[in-house]
């Protein structure tokens, strides 16, 4: 299977940044191997991310968010660039 890229969005529990900041600074990002982030961007408010990652396996992600459910509330969408999006609706037009 290849890999795919997924769009994270996680919404810091009570809004509070501050434990999942604290947490990353000092264990890391905790992915397992397979699972690659790519980027990320969190609103002005501090209180949602949003993370691009990617992998072959689906379950992967499933085993990192174990490891932050305490602190965040996750929402995960399987994504394709805006390229590969126009080269598969281009048939259809």
């Amino acid at each position: 299977m290849p890999p795919m890229l997924y769009m994270v969005i996680e919404r810091f529990k009570g809004g509070d940044a501050e434990p999942v900041y604290r947490r990353f600074r000092e264990r890391g990002r905790m992915a397992p191997e397979g699972l690659t982030y790519i980027s990320s961007w969190v609103d002005d408010k501090l209180q949602v991310c949003f993370q691009l990652m990617e992998t072959a396996d689906p379950a992967l992600l499933d085993a990192w968010i174990a490891n932050w459910s305490d602190l965040v509330d996750f929402e995960v969408w399987p994504v394709v660039t805006s390229a590969q999006a126009s080269e598969r609706i281009e048939p259809r037009l």
